[in-house]
């Protein structure tokens, strides 16, 4: 079915699921749905680059992990999400991504919580781990439109964001409150459905041209 093609709306109401667990696999990287047993992982790879000491940046500390988990689970449970564990080939937790904001009666959701270890930061893995979840969310959930969210002080994030091809739909002021207590703007940008052929055209390319795959 074509991304912009009309389809039954899910309703979370109905009792079904509309995002089922699935693990998407790529040369690069491999998201798994995530688990308790994964925890560890995470710790390590928070670890790698201390991201959690970037103030704009929703990272959990080693030991918020838990807590972390905890709410990345309630969201799985009570709003329909799905958050993955990114990994390299050989099984290494590497980060964390997440499908959220769902609204399966319009075919929309946001990617966030994204989070990589400092090693694999201006590699192959965000530009494959954007282009798994982006096909998955247009070609077989047929979303209309997926939605990427940053801080508006997060200008490596909103670069990155803005290579993938995703336009900025405008700024939220004071729409986020960090874990320090302190007022932030998020800068919101989408992909819509009659985008996303050029979107995965241009993620190709940067996947066979590793100088530039950062993305």
């Amino acid at each position: 079915m074509n991304p912009g093609s009309q389809a039954p709306a899910v309703s979370a109401n109905q009792g079904g699921r509309w995002i089922e667990p699935v693990t998407l696999a790529g040369q690069h990287v491999r998201l798994t749905p995530l688990e308790a047993r994964d925890l560890d992982g995470v710790r390590a790879a928070v670890e790698d680059g201390r991201l959690y000491e970037l103030w704009y940046t929703s990272v959990p500390r080693p030991d918020e992990v838990d807590a972390w988990y905890a709410t990345a689970m309630a969201q799985r449970e009570s709003e329909g999400a799905m958050p993955f564990v990114i990994r390299t080939p050989d099984g290494r937790v590497v980060g964390a991504t997440r499908y959220f904001n769902v609204t399966p009666a319009v075919r929309r959701l946001e990617i966030g919580h994204t989070w990589y270890a400092a090693s694999v930061q201006r590699s192959a893995v965000n530009t494959e781990s954007k282009l798994l979840l982006l096909t998955h969310a247009f070609e077989k959930l047929n979303c209309i439109a997926v939605e990427l969210r940053t801080h508006f002080m997060n200008q490596a994030s909103r670069r990155a964001i803005e290579r993938l091809g995703a336009r900025l739909d405008g700024v939220l002021r004071h729409h986020r409150i960090d874990r320090h207590g302190d007022i932030g703007d998020s800068c919101i940008y989408s992909i819509l459905a009659s985008e996303f052929p050029a979107v995965r055209s241009n993620l190709r390319l940067r996947l066979a041209r590793p100088r530039i795959a950062g993305a």
